[in-house]
């Protein structure tokens, strides 16, 4: 197979000296600036002379920011596995996925040993590198149950806790030229890396017959294995051999290896500045292009990822993978993919996609929506961020369409304090956006939240009695339709769309961009107040009471589980807009007699600091959590003594009150599709229980105004009836009749069906 397809790339092979300790760092960052993709350094523990490398790749992805980082190769008789293994992890999530696994077998025995190392023959080197590889990945993969065990010839582990996950698939890249060490890249390896130095006359192709040979005998496709050459020479204006000679040359002898040899990437061994330029403004270039008309005539179709035979083996019926555009095919996860656990799950519910979308455009968002036309018969969600109670941002043998690479955050107009904002984006990133302009948004309560699936189906959070909903700061929206079709949405241009964004958008088509007009604030008093709530309906009545008497400038939400020894306690979250800390105990004093405190902590702080409080991706869940939600004027005493005798019986694990009314009542109920605009409450419960809650919400139903569909699991068929009142629901099937008329969004409680 004389070229494999893959994307050509440059790296460069840079001398960890420790006698300059900038000057490896300095060629690494130099390494960046000439457009190198990748920048890596030997590691020998035992040489004094040389920087620690992966103390030197720590602080090299610390001062880069686009380019990846490898060792060429570690020594693994002096890195034990399982501890390489957490630090690859951990240095991958560090830089965010620019981390990859160069591995060799060891040599120079005698300085391993001298080190405390083990002393092995070569043949003993190459079986450990085997028994490592599988610790290596198993430790990577979170998504199996307990610990691992491994009772090998030179690795024994007894239970290592898994973890963490990498941020990427981190490609393990094996150095080694004897025939054993090729079988075992062929079996094990992402990409083989040897140096053009060592390998001899006809080295890179008798190489490549024993790996893809063994590749194929262990089910592989060869090309899964990407191949790698480190590379030496001078800039000279005469010929005088092998890449000795004017840039030209090079071009010319480096050009067979890729086409005639599979190389796709090339390292450049070389410490000196003018010789690593000369090679990325004129050799790099020109290679790329001669390469590129190679392949043009030859029909080679490039591809950076292959499956193999087991992740094809996990492809599900009924989807046309390999019919896929290239650019939405690059970036797509599939069920034997190794991220697709990063992607299959929101952050409470299990799933099980047949096909993870993620566009990086809009135009690759138009292409997943013709993927999901050409799948009518599948599932389809839409997912911003993973949050998704409610469970619709993932599926069983579907498709997904992740948005999340959508993330950006711009200022638009600083007098306006207009802001334009992607799907994707975090309430987290956003509030740390906004916090240098004395800025917020309603942002729900948790910063994890993508801002898609909040800012299209209303947005309760702590400044809602404020400054109103998510949705009550939009002004204008950019959507995906379910024809393709690119459309931009506010008061003057389709503003009927624009008002059913507002409350319904997840039926209407695909946000890609939000402007919202953001509010001002300063510091927050910030209080967590954990109450003795045994005298459950008493305690809810008060909190509902002493919510209503608030100033608006107060809001916040309780949370209560069930009982522990016959105590059931509550946890109130009470933001204060005000960084006045008298007013701030004014305002929470009220709150503070309600029942006897257990604990207490009130802090002043910027609304970014409060809303910080998801410490990473969360695409975990398992199982599916029943949640059931509804919207309230009062808690009444006859309703708090229902939901106190439901909260006692300890099948509900997670009970919430949020507070909403103030600036949310006084936008006219028929302004946006968001519906019920005079509660003053939002309840949620959860419960592993389904048919119990089912019957314990439906007897709450003379209290409950409607439904935020956001909070509801409940897959009965009235939900959209009890979410939107008869008006409006009318309106909203007219509007999803013109611009979604087959009903391709149908998977989150449907407007319309196909049928309709």
């Amino acid at each position: 197979m004389p070229d494999y397809g893959h994307p050509l790339r440059f790296g460069t092979f840079i001398t960890p000296s420790a006698a300059r300790p900038e000057a490896p760092v300095a060629l690494a960052q130099l390494s960046e600036e000439l457009g190198y993709e990748l920048t890596t350094f030997q590691d020998h523990p035992y040489q004094p002379a040389f920087l620690d490398t992966w103390t030197l790749l720590s602080w090299v992805a610390a001062r880069t920011s686009s380019i990846h980082v490898a060792a060429n190769v570690h020594n693994l008789p002096l890195r034990p596995p399982a501890v390489l293994a957490r630090a690859a992890a951990s240095l991958d999530l560090l830089s965010e996925g620019r981390f990859e696994l160069g591995l060799g077998a060891g040599g120079f025995i005698d300085p391993i040993v001298a080190m405390g190392g083990p002393r092995r023959t070569p043949g003993q080197n190459v079986a450990a590198l085997e028994e490592a590889i599988p610790i290596i990945r198993g430790l990577w993969d979170v998504d199996e149950r307990g610990g691992l065990r491994v009772d090998g010839e030179h690795y024994q582990l007894a239970g290592a806790k898994r973890g963490p996950a990498p941020a990427h698939e981190i490609p393990i890249l094996i150095g080694g030229l004897k025939p054993r060490m090729l079988r075992l890249i062929g079996r094990l390896g992402d990409g083989w890396l040897p140096s053009w130095a060592y390998l001899g006359p006809g080295g890179l192709a008798a190489g490549n017959a024993a790996i893809d040979e063994a590749a194929e005998a262990a089910g592989r496709d060869p090309r899964e294995i990407r191949r790698l050459l480190n590379v030496g020479g001078r800039f000279q204006e005469d010929d005088a051999g092998f890449l000795q000679g004017p840039p030209a040359q090079w071009v010319e002898e480096l050009l067979p290896l890729v086409t005639d040899d599979g190389v796709s990437t090339l390292i450049l061994a070389s410490d000196d500045p003018a010789t690593m330029e000369t090679f990325a403004t004129e050799v790099a270039p020109a290679l790329r292009e001669r390469v590129a008309e190679e392949r043009g005539t030859r029909g080679i179709a490039v591809a950076d990822r292959v499956r193999g035979a087991a992740a094809l083996a996990a492809r599900r019926e009924g989807i046309a993978y390999d019919e896929l555009p290239p650019a939405l095919a690059e970036n797509a996860v599939e069920p034997g993919d190794r991220d697709y656990r990063t992607v299959r799950s929101t952050y409470l519910r299990g799933g099980s996609p047949g096909l993870v979308l993620r566009p990086r455009t809009v135009e690759e968002v138009v292409q997943a929506v013709a993927v999901a036309r050409a799948h009518r018969g599948l599932p389809l969600s839409i997912r911003s961020g993973s949050h998704g109670i409610s469970g619709r941002s993932t599926n069983d043998g579907g498709l997904v369409i992740d948005v999340s690479a959508l993330d950006g955050i711009e200022v638009l107009d600083e007098g306006a304090r207009r802001v334009r904002i992607g799907p994707g984006a975090r309430w987290q990133e956003v509030a740390a956006a906004l916090a240098p302009h004395g800025w917020v948004i309603t942002s729900g309560d948790y910063g994890g939240v993508g801002v898609g699936g909040l800012a299209t189906a209303g947005g309760v959070g702590f400044f809602a009695r404020e400054h109103g909903l998510t949705i009550d700061a939009l002004r204008a929206a950019e959507l995906v339709l379910a024809d393709g079709s690119i459309v931009r949405v506010d008061a003057e241009h389709d503003p009927e769309l624009f008002w059913g964004v507002r409350g319904a958008g997840a039926n209407l088509g695909i946000v890609t961009a939000f402007e919202f007009e953001a509010s001002e604030a300063g510091d927050v008093g910030w209080a967590r107040l954990a109450f003795d709530a045994s005298d459950t309906a008493a305690f809810l009545e008060g909190w509902g009471r002493t919510m209503e008497a608030a100033p608006r400038d107060v809001s916040g939400e309780i949370i209560l589980g069930a009982p522990r020894e016959e105590r059931l306690t509550a946890m109130a979250l009470l933001l204060v807009d005000s960084s006045d800390p008298d007013t701030v105990l004014e305002r929470l004093q009220p709150f503070a007699e309600l029942a006897p405190l257990l604990d207490q902590s009130v802090v002043l702080a910027p609304y970014a600091a409060v809303i910080a409080n998801a410490p990473g991706e969360s695409n975990s869940g398992r199982g599916a959590p029943f949640v059931r939600g509804g919207l309230v004027e009062h808690l009444t005493p006859a309703l708090a003594g229902e939901l106190a005798g439901m909260l006692r019986s300890g099948r509900v694990h997670f009970f919430q009150v949020r507070a909403v009314g103030g600036a949310v009542s006084d936008v006219p109920d028929g302004a946006t599709a968001y519906a019920h605009r005079s509660a003053n409450f939002s309840l949620a419960a959860m419960s592993g229980n389904a048919p119990w809650l089912n019957e314990q919400w439906d007897a709450l139903e003379e209290h409950v105004l409607g439904v935020y569909l956001s909070f509801e699991a409940d897959p009965r068929g009235d939900r959209v009836e009890r979410a939107f009142p008869p008006a409006t629901l009318a309106r909203l099937k007219a509007l999803k009749s013109r611009v979604d008329p087959t009903a391709l969004l149908r998977d989150n409680f449907p407007l319309a069906t196909p049928a309709e």
